[in-house]
């Protein structure tokens, strides 16, 4: 059994009260036998008082008189009667008095605190005992004796009391660890038992638990548990058929992406044309193309089930922005904005040179269509450079800044597309690809002054899969 489990934390605490029980027992025990004790002594000096004190003698036999001192187990006993103080007995003492207690009105925590005295005091001592006589026999009484027959008569009562009071509190302790074991901690590994299991085959609904416990705790737990995986089950399930959904999707796009392209040649055509309004029609009918065959092709790249592994590899970085920034010059309307590379020439990185161009091309070619669409000048700037542990790239533009709303969902796909006619799936493909290489794609700020994009690739090896 181990200690950081139920069963064993309930098993030091038991042990812990039961010991706790033992002294709350034990204690006024003792203070109880210690008292008991005295009044058995004062009643046997009374009574040894009130037959001398019946005769008619002045005077006692020394033999008599030491005799029934020894009987009553004292050395002097005082009589108050009729307001009178009268040493009835009385013996030489060995030794003076060490104290007098007064037990006629004493608390329960004084008799404690005197019985704890004498207790773990192993000297003998002479004490003086004050009390009350029985049967109206006077008005006080008072003896003198030793401590040493009252300790060892403590210690032999609080042996038998402790060592009864402990196999009752044992046998409590068992029954009730037993009880706790049978009413919590067998319904909780069973719990825990249908919770790896389920763990195992989400997807099996004779895996989801059936609750029975009859505690009302454990069943509230049963049904909470019974609920969730009820609904992961059907979530599951509906994801599964989505998956088949988005393979059809694929397909159709693939087919119709076809089907876009030759219309496309045919409009490209249509612009050569002398008729004025084919002339005013076949922009807009060769951008609308253009957008439908370009949602056919991220979706076709979104739909793929995983992105191959990176293929790292080690190369300057400059060199490949260089390519991009060339890329996305040659593109129309690319004259309103300004492209700054800032990265050392002999910037060396590890990862996978194309996909890394992948991510971005995708970055740096949002930001030149941002800063389009407002139809200002503007600057796009990529920097790079390495910490100890990490490569970064960083992606940043002087354009509008992001809309709040794509802000919140800006790495999911088709939710965080900021343009018209945007899906979101770039910047989805891209945050996918940085994870495979076990880096992260951050937006590091967007307002009014521009958006800044931080992409950080680990210097170690370990990657994470994508």
């Amino acid at each position: 059994m181990k200690i950081n489990s139920l069963s064993g934390r309930f098993l030091i605490l038991t042990t812990i009260f039961v010991v706790l029980a033992e002294l709350l027992i034990l204690l006024p025990g003792i203070a109880t036998y210690r008292e008991n004790y005295l009044l058995t002594r004062l009643e046997r000096a009374q009574i040894a008082s009130l037959s001398l004190l019946a005769t008619d003698q002045s005077t006692i036999d020394p033999d008599l008189e030491n005799e029934l001192l020894a009987n009553a187990g004292v050395y002097n006993v005082v009589l108050r009667r009729d307001a009178v103080r009268q040493l009835v007995l009385s013996s030489p003492l060995p030794e003076a008095i060490s104290g007098t207690y007064d037990i006629r009105n004493a608390s329960l925590w004084s008799r404690i605190h005197d019985a704890l005295r004498i207790l773990i005091d192993p000297e003998n001592h002479i004490i003086r005992v004050v009390g009350e006589p029985v049967q109206r026999g006077g008005q006080v009484i008072e003896i003198t004796l030793d401590t040493k027959p009252i300790r060892i008569g403590m210690i032999e009562y609080g042996l038998r009391l402790l060592t009864l009071s402990a196999v009752i509190s044992g046998i409590t302790a068992v029954l009730l660890f037993a009880l706790v074991q049978r009413l919590m901690v067998t319904p909780i590994k069973r719990l825990v038992a249908h919770m790896s299991s389920y763990s195992e085959a989400p997807e099996d609904n004779r895996r989801i638990i059936a609750p029975n416990a009859r505690i009302q705790e454990l069943r509230v737990a049963e049904d909470a548990l019974a609920d969730m995986q009820t609904q992961l089950t059907a979530a599951l399930r509906q994801k599964e058929r989505l998956a088949q959904l988005g393979q059809a999707v694929a397909k159709i796009s693939h087919d119709l992406r076809n089907i876009l392209t030759t219309a496309q040649l045919f409009a490209d055509r249509m612009e050569f044309s002398e008729d004025p309004v084919v002339k005013r029609a076949a922009p807009k009918l060769i951008n609308s193309i253009g957008r439908a065959v370009n949602l056919c092709e991220t979706t076709l790249a979104f739909g793929k089930a995983e992105e191959p592994p990176p293929s790292l590899s080690r190369f300057m970085l400059a060199p490949l922005v260089a390519e991009v920034v060339e890329s996305e010059q040659s593109l129309e309307g690319a004259g309103l904005v300004d492209f700054i590379v800032d990265i050392a020439p002999n910037l060396t990185i590890r990862a996978d040179r194309e996909q890394l161009y992948r991510v971005i091309s995708n970055l740096v070619r949002n930001a030149r269509q941002a800063l389009e669409a407002t139809g200002e000048h503007g600057t796009i700037e990529v920097g790079a450079g390495e910490t100890r542990d990490d490569w970064w790239i960083r992606v940043q533009d002087t354009g509008p800044g992001l809309p709040a709303k794509t802000r919140e969902h800006l790495f999911q796909p088709f939710t965080g597309g900021s343009r018209k006619g945007g899906t979101g799936l770039g910047l989805a493909i891209s945050a996918e690809l940085i994870r495979g290489h076990g880096g992260r794609l951050e937006l590091n700020r967007s307002d009014e002054t521009g958006t800044q994009f931080m992409l950080y690739l680990p210097q170690e090896l370990s990657m994470q899969p994508v």
